[in-house]
């Protein structure tokens, strides 16, 4: 390289300078700094390309996706086969599959994508996987240990002018995961010991990735395998109610949202949604706690303002102990709960809810048109300090009662002023069943990768006729138990239940009888004939009678222990105006003769029916 100039500076001579330089070791130089300056840049495009998403076998893709062409002509990524459910591998080679495929040409003979491979010992990528060190193969046709893997293929590879190897293990936090290959076609150079340098922190960052895709991809999983046990596997069917329900986890982590239908004493039904804020284990967690509180307190049979109060106070105490003794949080709060609980009674019609900043439900009236009922606005679970109020509706027959959660209807695309309309639409048609309507409100409202998790729960009302239902005023006297035995064995006789009347006479002669003596008027006696016969001794005392067992000297307290023994159920409810006993017998067919059980009772006891 020659370099010349002038020089004729003022009052000397005129002149040239020349400049001779040996340019070879200047283009070496040159050459070496843009294959450093290619190396960085790949390396560059490897941190920012790779590990974009927590799946397995999309950043097994980003990885192939990013060293072609610029680092190899084809690269294979095989991981072993637990690695994509999230699991530990189990060191083994003879269970790997082909996770990602990428190169310059769609027609090579590598193995396809999703092929499962067992690696012989004598392949590189066998020994690769077990001792975790990078090989180079630079000539294929020479590599007698990898061809025999798989002779015909491997011919073919050869023949098609794949002519060298680099296999790297992917190996993060002591964990080999699987092995990247990189194919040489076009150069005709092998690859070198730099090229090997390379590989190695190219995969290096990319296990990571692959691995951090893989303990989220097993978090994940036993949160959906956690909530899914923790949410109703099949809804019980209830005469009052035609259920349907939805429940989609969020595309980025399991949830806290659930639904349950319980059904109560004389024939009515609870419904109930709720919705955990937060995603992931605790949530789901969280959400089974709730879940498990709400049916014991349904149970009580308690007013929905009063569950809800209950419901309350239990966030609050575990909240208390999650904070720790030193008042400083050692863990998440359950704070930001809500739910909604309804009971619908299918005789009188009426629904009774409640909420704890939970989204209004919506009412499908039977003609079609729909509104979101104003209930009072409760605070979520776990504030305390505010009560929380009931709203009672009359509800016709066929009204679809649509519960969810607010992952129906906010999305950070749209106003929540839109989605609630795009509800109403998608639920003005009186046509559908509730199984259409759930499905056509999910294709309505929701987008294709959801952000939150949604639970849905829609019952349409059945009525209970007034030819299922019998009752009778009783005056507190002794004497009017033997006229409400006879009728309700007429009763039961218009029904067809004639073999349930011995035992029936037993349970309303104890229930009549401490109605009485210990209670207070009015005295009503009710029976519903619905999935099963229910017998209601209603009067205005709230002192509730308990189940005792007497002793074989003792004259009395037998009783509501006959009352248990005959039927299926039996409790207490309390009303405004006192309370009920009831108690549930099943009909003719579905277990025990009833007769035969009194009648055995009787011989037990050594006493006569009253």
């Amino acid at each position: 390289m020659v370099n010349q100039r002038s020089t004729d500076g003022p009052g000397g001579p005129l002149g040239t300078v020349a400049t001779i330089r040996d340019s070879t070791e200047l283009q070496a130089l040159t050459g070496r700094a843009e294959v450093a300056r290619k190396r960085l840049q790949l390396l560059y495009d490897a941190g920012v390309g790779i590990g974009t998403t927590l799946d397995v076998a999309r950043t097994a893709e980003e990885l192939a996706e990013v060293a072609v062409p610029s680092f190899a002509d084809y690269v294979t990524v095989d991981l072993a086969d637990p690695v994509l459910n999230g699991e530990e591998p189990n060191g083994s080679a003879s269970d790997m599959r082909r996770t990602a495929v990428s190169g310059i040409r769609d027609d090579h003979p590598l193995y396809e994508r999703g092929r499962l491979i067992a690696f012989l010992p004598s392949t590189p990528q066998a020994r690769g996987l077990g001792t975790g060190r990078a090989e180079v193969v630079p000539d294929l046709s020479r590599a007698l240990g990898w061809r025999a893997q798989d002779p015909e293929r491997t011919k073919a590879i050869v023949e098609y002018g794949i002519h060298s190897l680099i296999t790297v293990p992917l190996q993060a936090r002591g964990t080999v995961l699987g092995v990247a290959n990189f194919w040489r076609s076009e150069k005709p150079g092998p690859f070198e010991e730099e090229d090997l340098s390379l590989a190695e922190e190219l995969v290096a960052r990319a296990a990571v990735s692959v691995d951090n895709a893989r303990r989220y991809t097993r978090e994940h999983a036993l949160a959906v395998t956690l909530q899914r046990s923790l949410l109703p596997r099949a809804l019980p069917e209830h005469s009052a109610v035609e259920v349907a329900h939805r429940y989609l986890p969020a595309q980025s982590g399991v949830g806290g949202d659930w639904f349950d239908v319980i059904p109560l004493p004389g024939s009515r039904v609870a419904l109930v949604v709720g919705d955990v804020v937060g995603h992931g284990l605790h949530a789901a967690a969280t959400m089974g706690r709730l879940r498990t509180a709400v049916h014991n307190f349904s149970t009580l049979d308690l007013p929905p303002d009063e569950l809800l109060g209950h419901l309350d106070d239990l966030v609050g105490r575990i909240d208390q102990d999650e904070m720790g003794l030193g008042g400083s949080p050692d863990g998440p709060a359950m704070t930001g709960a809500t739910c909604i609980y309804a009971i619908y009674d299918p005789v009188s019609r009426r629904c009774t809810m409640a909420r704890a900043g939970h989204p209004l439900p919506a009412l499908v009236r039977p003609d079609g048109t729909v509104e979101f009922p104003e209930l009072p606005a409760g605070p979520p679970l776990g504030l305390g300090g505010m009560p929380f109020e009931s709203a009672e509706l009359e509800i016709a027959e066929g009204t679809e009662l649509v519960f969810y959660t607010d992952g129906l209807i906010e999305d950070r695309s749209r106003d929540i002023d839109v989605g609630i309309e795009l509800l109403r639409r998608a639920l003005a048609h009186a046509d559908r069943t509730p199984e259409q309507t759930c499905k056509a409100v999910l294709d309505a409202l929701l987008p294709a990768r959801p952000k939150d998790d949604v639970a849905l729960l829609i019952a349409r009302t059945r009525a209970l006729g007034a030819d299922r239902v019998a009752e009778w005023d009783v005056p507190s006297d002794p004497s009017a138990v033997a006229g409400m035995r006879a009728a309700a064995v007429a009763k039961l006789t218009d029904w067809g239940l004639t073999e349930l009347a011995f035992s029936t006479e037993l349970i309303l002669s104890e229930l009549l009888t401490n109605a009485i003596r210990y209670g207070t008027q009015p005295i009503r006696v009710r029976m519903l004939y619905d999935e099963g016969l229910t017998c209601e001794v209603a009067d205005g005392s709230s002192t509730s009678p308990h189940l005792r067992y007497a002793a074989t000297t003792d004259e009395g307290g037998r009783g509501l222990f006959l009352v248990a023994q005959l039927s299926e159920r039996w409790g207490t409810r309390y009303t405004a105006d006192g309370k009920i006993i009831w108690a549930e017998q099943p009909l003719p067919g579905t277990t025990s003769d009833p007769d035969a059980d009194g009648e055995a009772l009787l011989r037990l006891f050594d006493t006569e029916p009253l």
